[in-house]
């Protein structure tokens, strides 16, 4: 009964239930109505503040830094807004720092350039294959081309090195700029330590004409100052032997001393002239050696009897050592010079009441002959100057010397095709050592 009840209440209502879901679904549609287009105005809101953002990176990205993102009515994108802003200020900061250094660096260097093309040598950097990376004004004019063409251009073609030499190896070095002959140069290189290991190197070019053209007026005022000195110290010499033989009379003892104590500074006045003038000489024209065969025990014991009168004023005995006679062939009389030179400076800087060895022997393709004194020594600084011209160690003990003993010795070594080297312990000793070749083959000639 209730069933049949149910069945007819329904029949009887069908429509208006029917109505009632249509209603239902009509309203529902509304809604996703409403709510699509809310949601697609948020999208778009969204999308465009995406399109914002990118655009913004994009002009960021290109170098404009004048750009910002501006805030939109979307849940969390304030902050990401202001992320951004806070990175372009950052970076539009960073970037006119960048501009001050750079302009700074602009300056510096402008600076830099202005004062090396100032300078009055020439520098020039090259790579390992001798092309010129960089020059001075200094460099086009001496090699006489523009500077952006010898950009690239290899320095062997503007310069000549002596034999056996390379730019790497320069160190006051002469050399010849083919564009200009007339000219003296000197060059030193050094190697420019970078971090991409590449081989550079610095060249710097010296032209030394001036230098030259004063050294050698000065040489000749030298030359001829002593020259003309010379004359009456030979004159005065002669006196003096004159009043030593009693040409002019008797002499008492008292007046013997005086007059051999004027004698042996008369000599040593001379020997220093001498030095000036064969120092000359050795620079202005070749010097003819005339090479002999020389025992040199007896030559050895010829030069103490000269020089132990000398060294008997400090008491200093000069001895020769030597296990048997050997045979040199050399220029007698410049070898004396070589050996009377080391001998004086032994007795000049040797301590008083010590001895001065020297020692003649052999070493592969030389013959040596050393002498030793026991005195002041020789410091590791001034031991690589000593055979410079004009250097002399003189002014600390507060004795004369010219600084060209040493110097015209070496010269002298160096034609024979020899050498002079030195040891030294400050406070100890002092040994030079001649080394003259044992071979017969060598120059009749300074310089060749």
């Amino acid at each position: 009964m209730a069933s049949e009840y149910i069945s007819n209440f329904i029949v009887e209502n069908s429509a208006l239930f029917i109505h009632l879901m249509n209603l239902f679904v009509l309203a529902l549609l509304i809604l996703l109505f409403f709510a699509s287009r809310k949601a697609g105005r948020q999208w778009q809101k969204i999308n465009d503040y995406l399109g914002a953002v990118t655009k913004t990176i994009n002009s960021v990205r290109y170098g404009d830094l004048t750009k910002k993102i501006h805030n939109v009515e979307l849940p969390n994108s304030e902050p990401l807004a202001e992320s951004l802003n806070r990175m372009i200020e950052t970076l539009s900061d960073r970037e006119k720092m960048i501009d001050e250094y750079q302009n700074e660096l602009h300056r510096q260097n402008k600076m830099l350039e202005a004062v090396i093309n100032s300078l009055s040598d020439g520098l020039v950097i090259i790579d390992e294959g001798y092309r010129i990376l960089r020059a001075t004004k200094k460099i086009s004019e001496w090699f006489e081309i523009d500077g952006n063409k010898l950009l690239g251009a290899y320095l062997t073609d503007y310069v000549q090195l002596p034999k056996n030499v390379e730019f790497e190896n320069l160190d006051e070095t002469e050399i010849s700029v083919n564009n200009d002959k007339t000219s003296g140069f000197i060059a030193s290189s050094m190697e420019l330590k970078l971090e991409d290991k590449k081989r550079r190197y610095i060249v710097i070019i010296k032209n030394i004409t001036d230098q030259r053209e004063l050294e050698i007026l000065k040489e000749d005022f030298v030359a001829t100052l002593t020259h003309d000195l010379k004359v009456p110290i030979i004159a005065e010499t002669n006196m003096l032997e004159l009043f030593l033989n009693g040409s002019f009379g008797n002499v008492n003892d008292k007046q013997e001393i005086a007059l051999k104590n004027m004698q042996s500074s008369n000599k040593e006045l001379l020997d220093l002239v001498q030095i000036v003038l064969e120092t000359y000489k050795f620079r202005s024209q070749s010097i003819r050696l005339y090479k002999d065969n020389i025992m040199l025990r007896g030559f050895i014991e010829e030069i103490i009897s000269d020089m132990q009168p000398i060294a008997d004023k400090t008491r200093n005995h000069i001895k020769l050592i030597s296990e048997r006679d050997i045979r040199v062939y050399a220029d007698k009389i410049q070898l004396k010079r070589i050996i009377k030179n080391l001998v004086q400076n032994a007795i000049s800087y040797g301590e008083k009441d010590s001895p001065i060895e020297i020692t003649i022997g052999e070493i592969p393709k030389y013959i040596t002959i050393k002498v030793k004194d026991y005195g002041a020594g020789i410091s590791q600084s001034d031991i690589t100057k000593i055979f410079a011209k004009y250097y002399s160690a003189a002014k600390k003990f507060r004795k004369i010397g010219t600084g060209l003993g040493l110097y015209l010795s070496f010269q002298i070594a160096k034609a024979h095709g020899g050498d002079i080297t030195v040891e030294s312990e400050e406070g100890k000793y002092t040994e030079f050592c001649v080394k003259i070749p044992a071979s017969a083959n060598e120059s009749l000639y300074y310089g060749e």
